[in-house]
This record gives structure tokens, C-alpha cells and sequence, in this order.
């Protein structure tokens, strides 16, 4: 299922690399299992929460998304996501992102979630606002992309 989604994506998920740098891989089953069982055992350990949005329907891989960059001292996420390229455009990642930020704040105690968008995704940009985060800031030239040009990030974040 993953590999599946993420091999459909790959030309979708590639235009932002420095976002994204796990998607220059070239996808393997093995790279998606072992990715698989990874998140697995980070999820266990509340290192890290992948989460997989599938249609209730199916059960048809539609993204992912999940809560990364925990600190439970605060607490505080980092909420990241990408869509499959055959159902963009449909607000099932914003209803996915919106559901999980909701279990952030009500479940787990969050004070902070936060999301860093590529300053040129924007699509991204666009469902961070719609799920009502706030734009709190830019930093320009934050990252490298493998082609050596800088990228701006844009710091997104919903508080308690």
C-alpha cells in the first residue's frame, strides 16, 4: 500500500526535496517495509507518530501524515502530510491533517502543533490555513535542496 502510493507520488513528492529529501530514493517494497516496521516501533515508543490516511470506504492509501518532532515537555508536534497524486484536490488531506491536529490538542495535550511549508508549495501553504494554523513566520534561505538552491520555509502553527 505504501509503496504503491508513494511510487504513483514520486514525480509530486520530488518538486520539493529539501521538504522531502526521503522521496529522491528510488522506492523499493523493501524501502517501504522497512519504513513500515520503523514507524511501527516509533509510534510504540511515542518517538514519533506516523499515521497512513486511508479512505474509510476502502481503505485506499489516499497520503500521510502524522505527528513529528515531539516534545512532551511543552507538549509540542510537528505535523507533516503529502497526498497521493490521484486524489489531490479532493480535502481528504485537509480532513486528515484537520483530524489529527483535533487529536493533538484533545488527546495528547498539545500546546503547540506546528507545520514548516516549502514558501513555494502552495498547496501546502493553502491547507495549513485551512485547517486554521497561523502564518508566524519565514525563514528565508533555511534550507539547501540536493541542487544546491536555497529554500525558504514558512512556519505555520495552531496554540492551545
Amino acid at each position: 500500500m505504501v509503496f504503491e502510493a508513494v511510487r504513483e507520488s514520486l514525480a509530486d513528492l520530488r518538486r520539493f526535496p529539501a521538504s522531502m529529501l526521503w522521496a529522491l530514493a528510488e522506492p523499493s517494497m523493501e524501502a517501504s517495509e522497512k519504513f513500515c516496521r520503523e514507524a511501527y516501533s516509533n509510534f510504540l515508543a511515542r518517538r514519533d507518530l506516523p499515521l497512513l490516511l486511508l479512505l474509510k470506504e476502502s481503505d485506499v492509501m489516499v497520503g500521510s501524515s502524522g505527528l513529528h518532532r515531539i516534545d512532551w515537555s511543552v507538549p509540542k508536534f510537528e505535523v507533516g502530510f503529502w497526498g497521493r497524486s490521484s486524489y489531490q484536490g479532493r480535502g481528504l488531506v485537509t480532513e486528515g491533517v484537520a483530524a489529527i491536529v483535533n487529536f493533538a490538542f484533545e488527546k495528547l495535550g498539545a500546546r503547540r502543533v506546528e507545520s514548516l511549508a516549502d514558501d513555494a508549495n502552495d498547496r501546502s501553504c493553502r491547507l495549513c490555513e485551512r485547517v486554521g494554523f497561523t502564518l508566524e513566520g519565514t525563514l528565508r534561505h533555511e534550507r539547501v535542496d540536493p541542487n544546491g538552491l536555497l529554500r525558504t520555509t514558512r512556519v505555520y502553527a495552531k496554540v492551545k
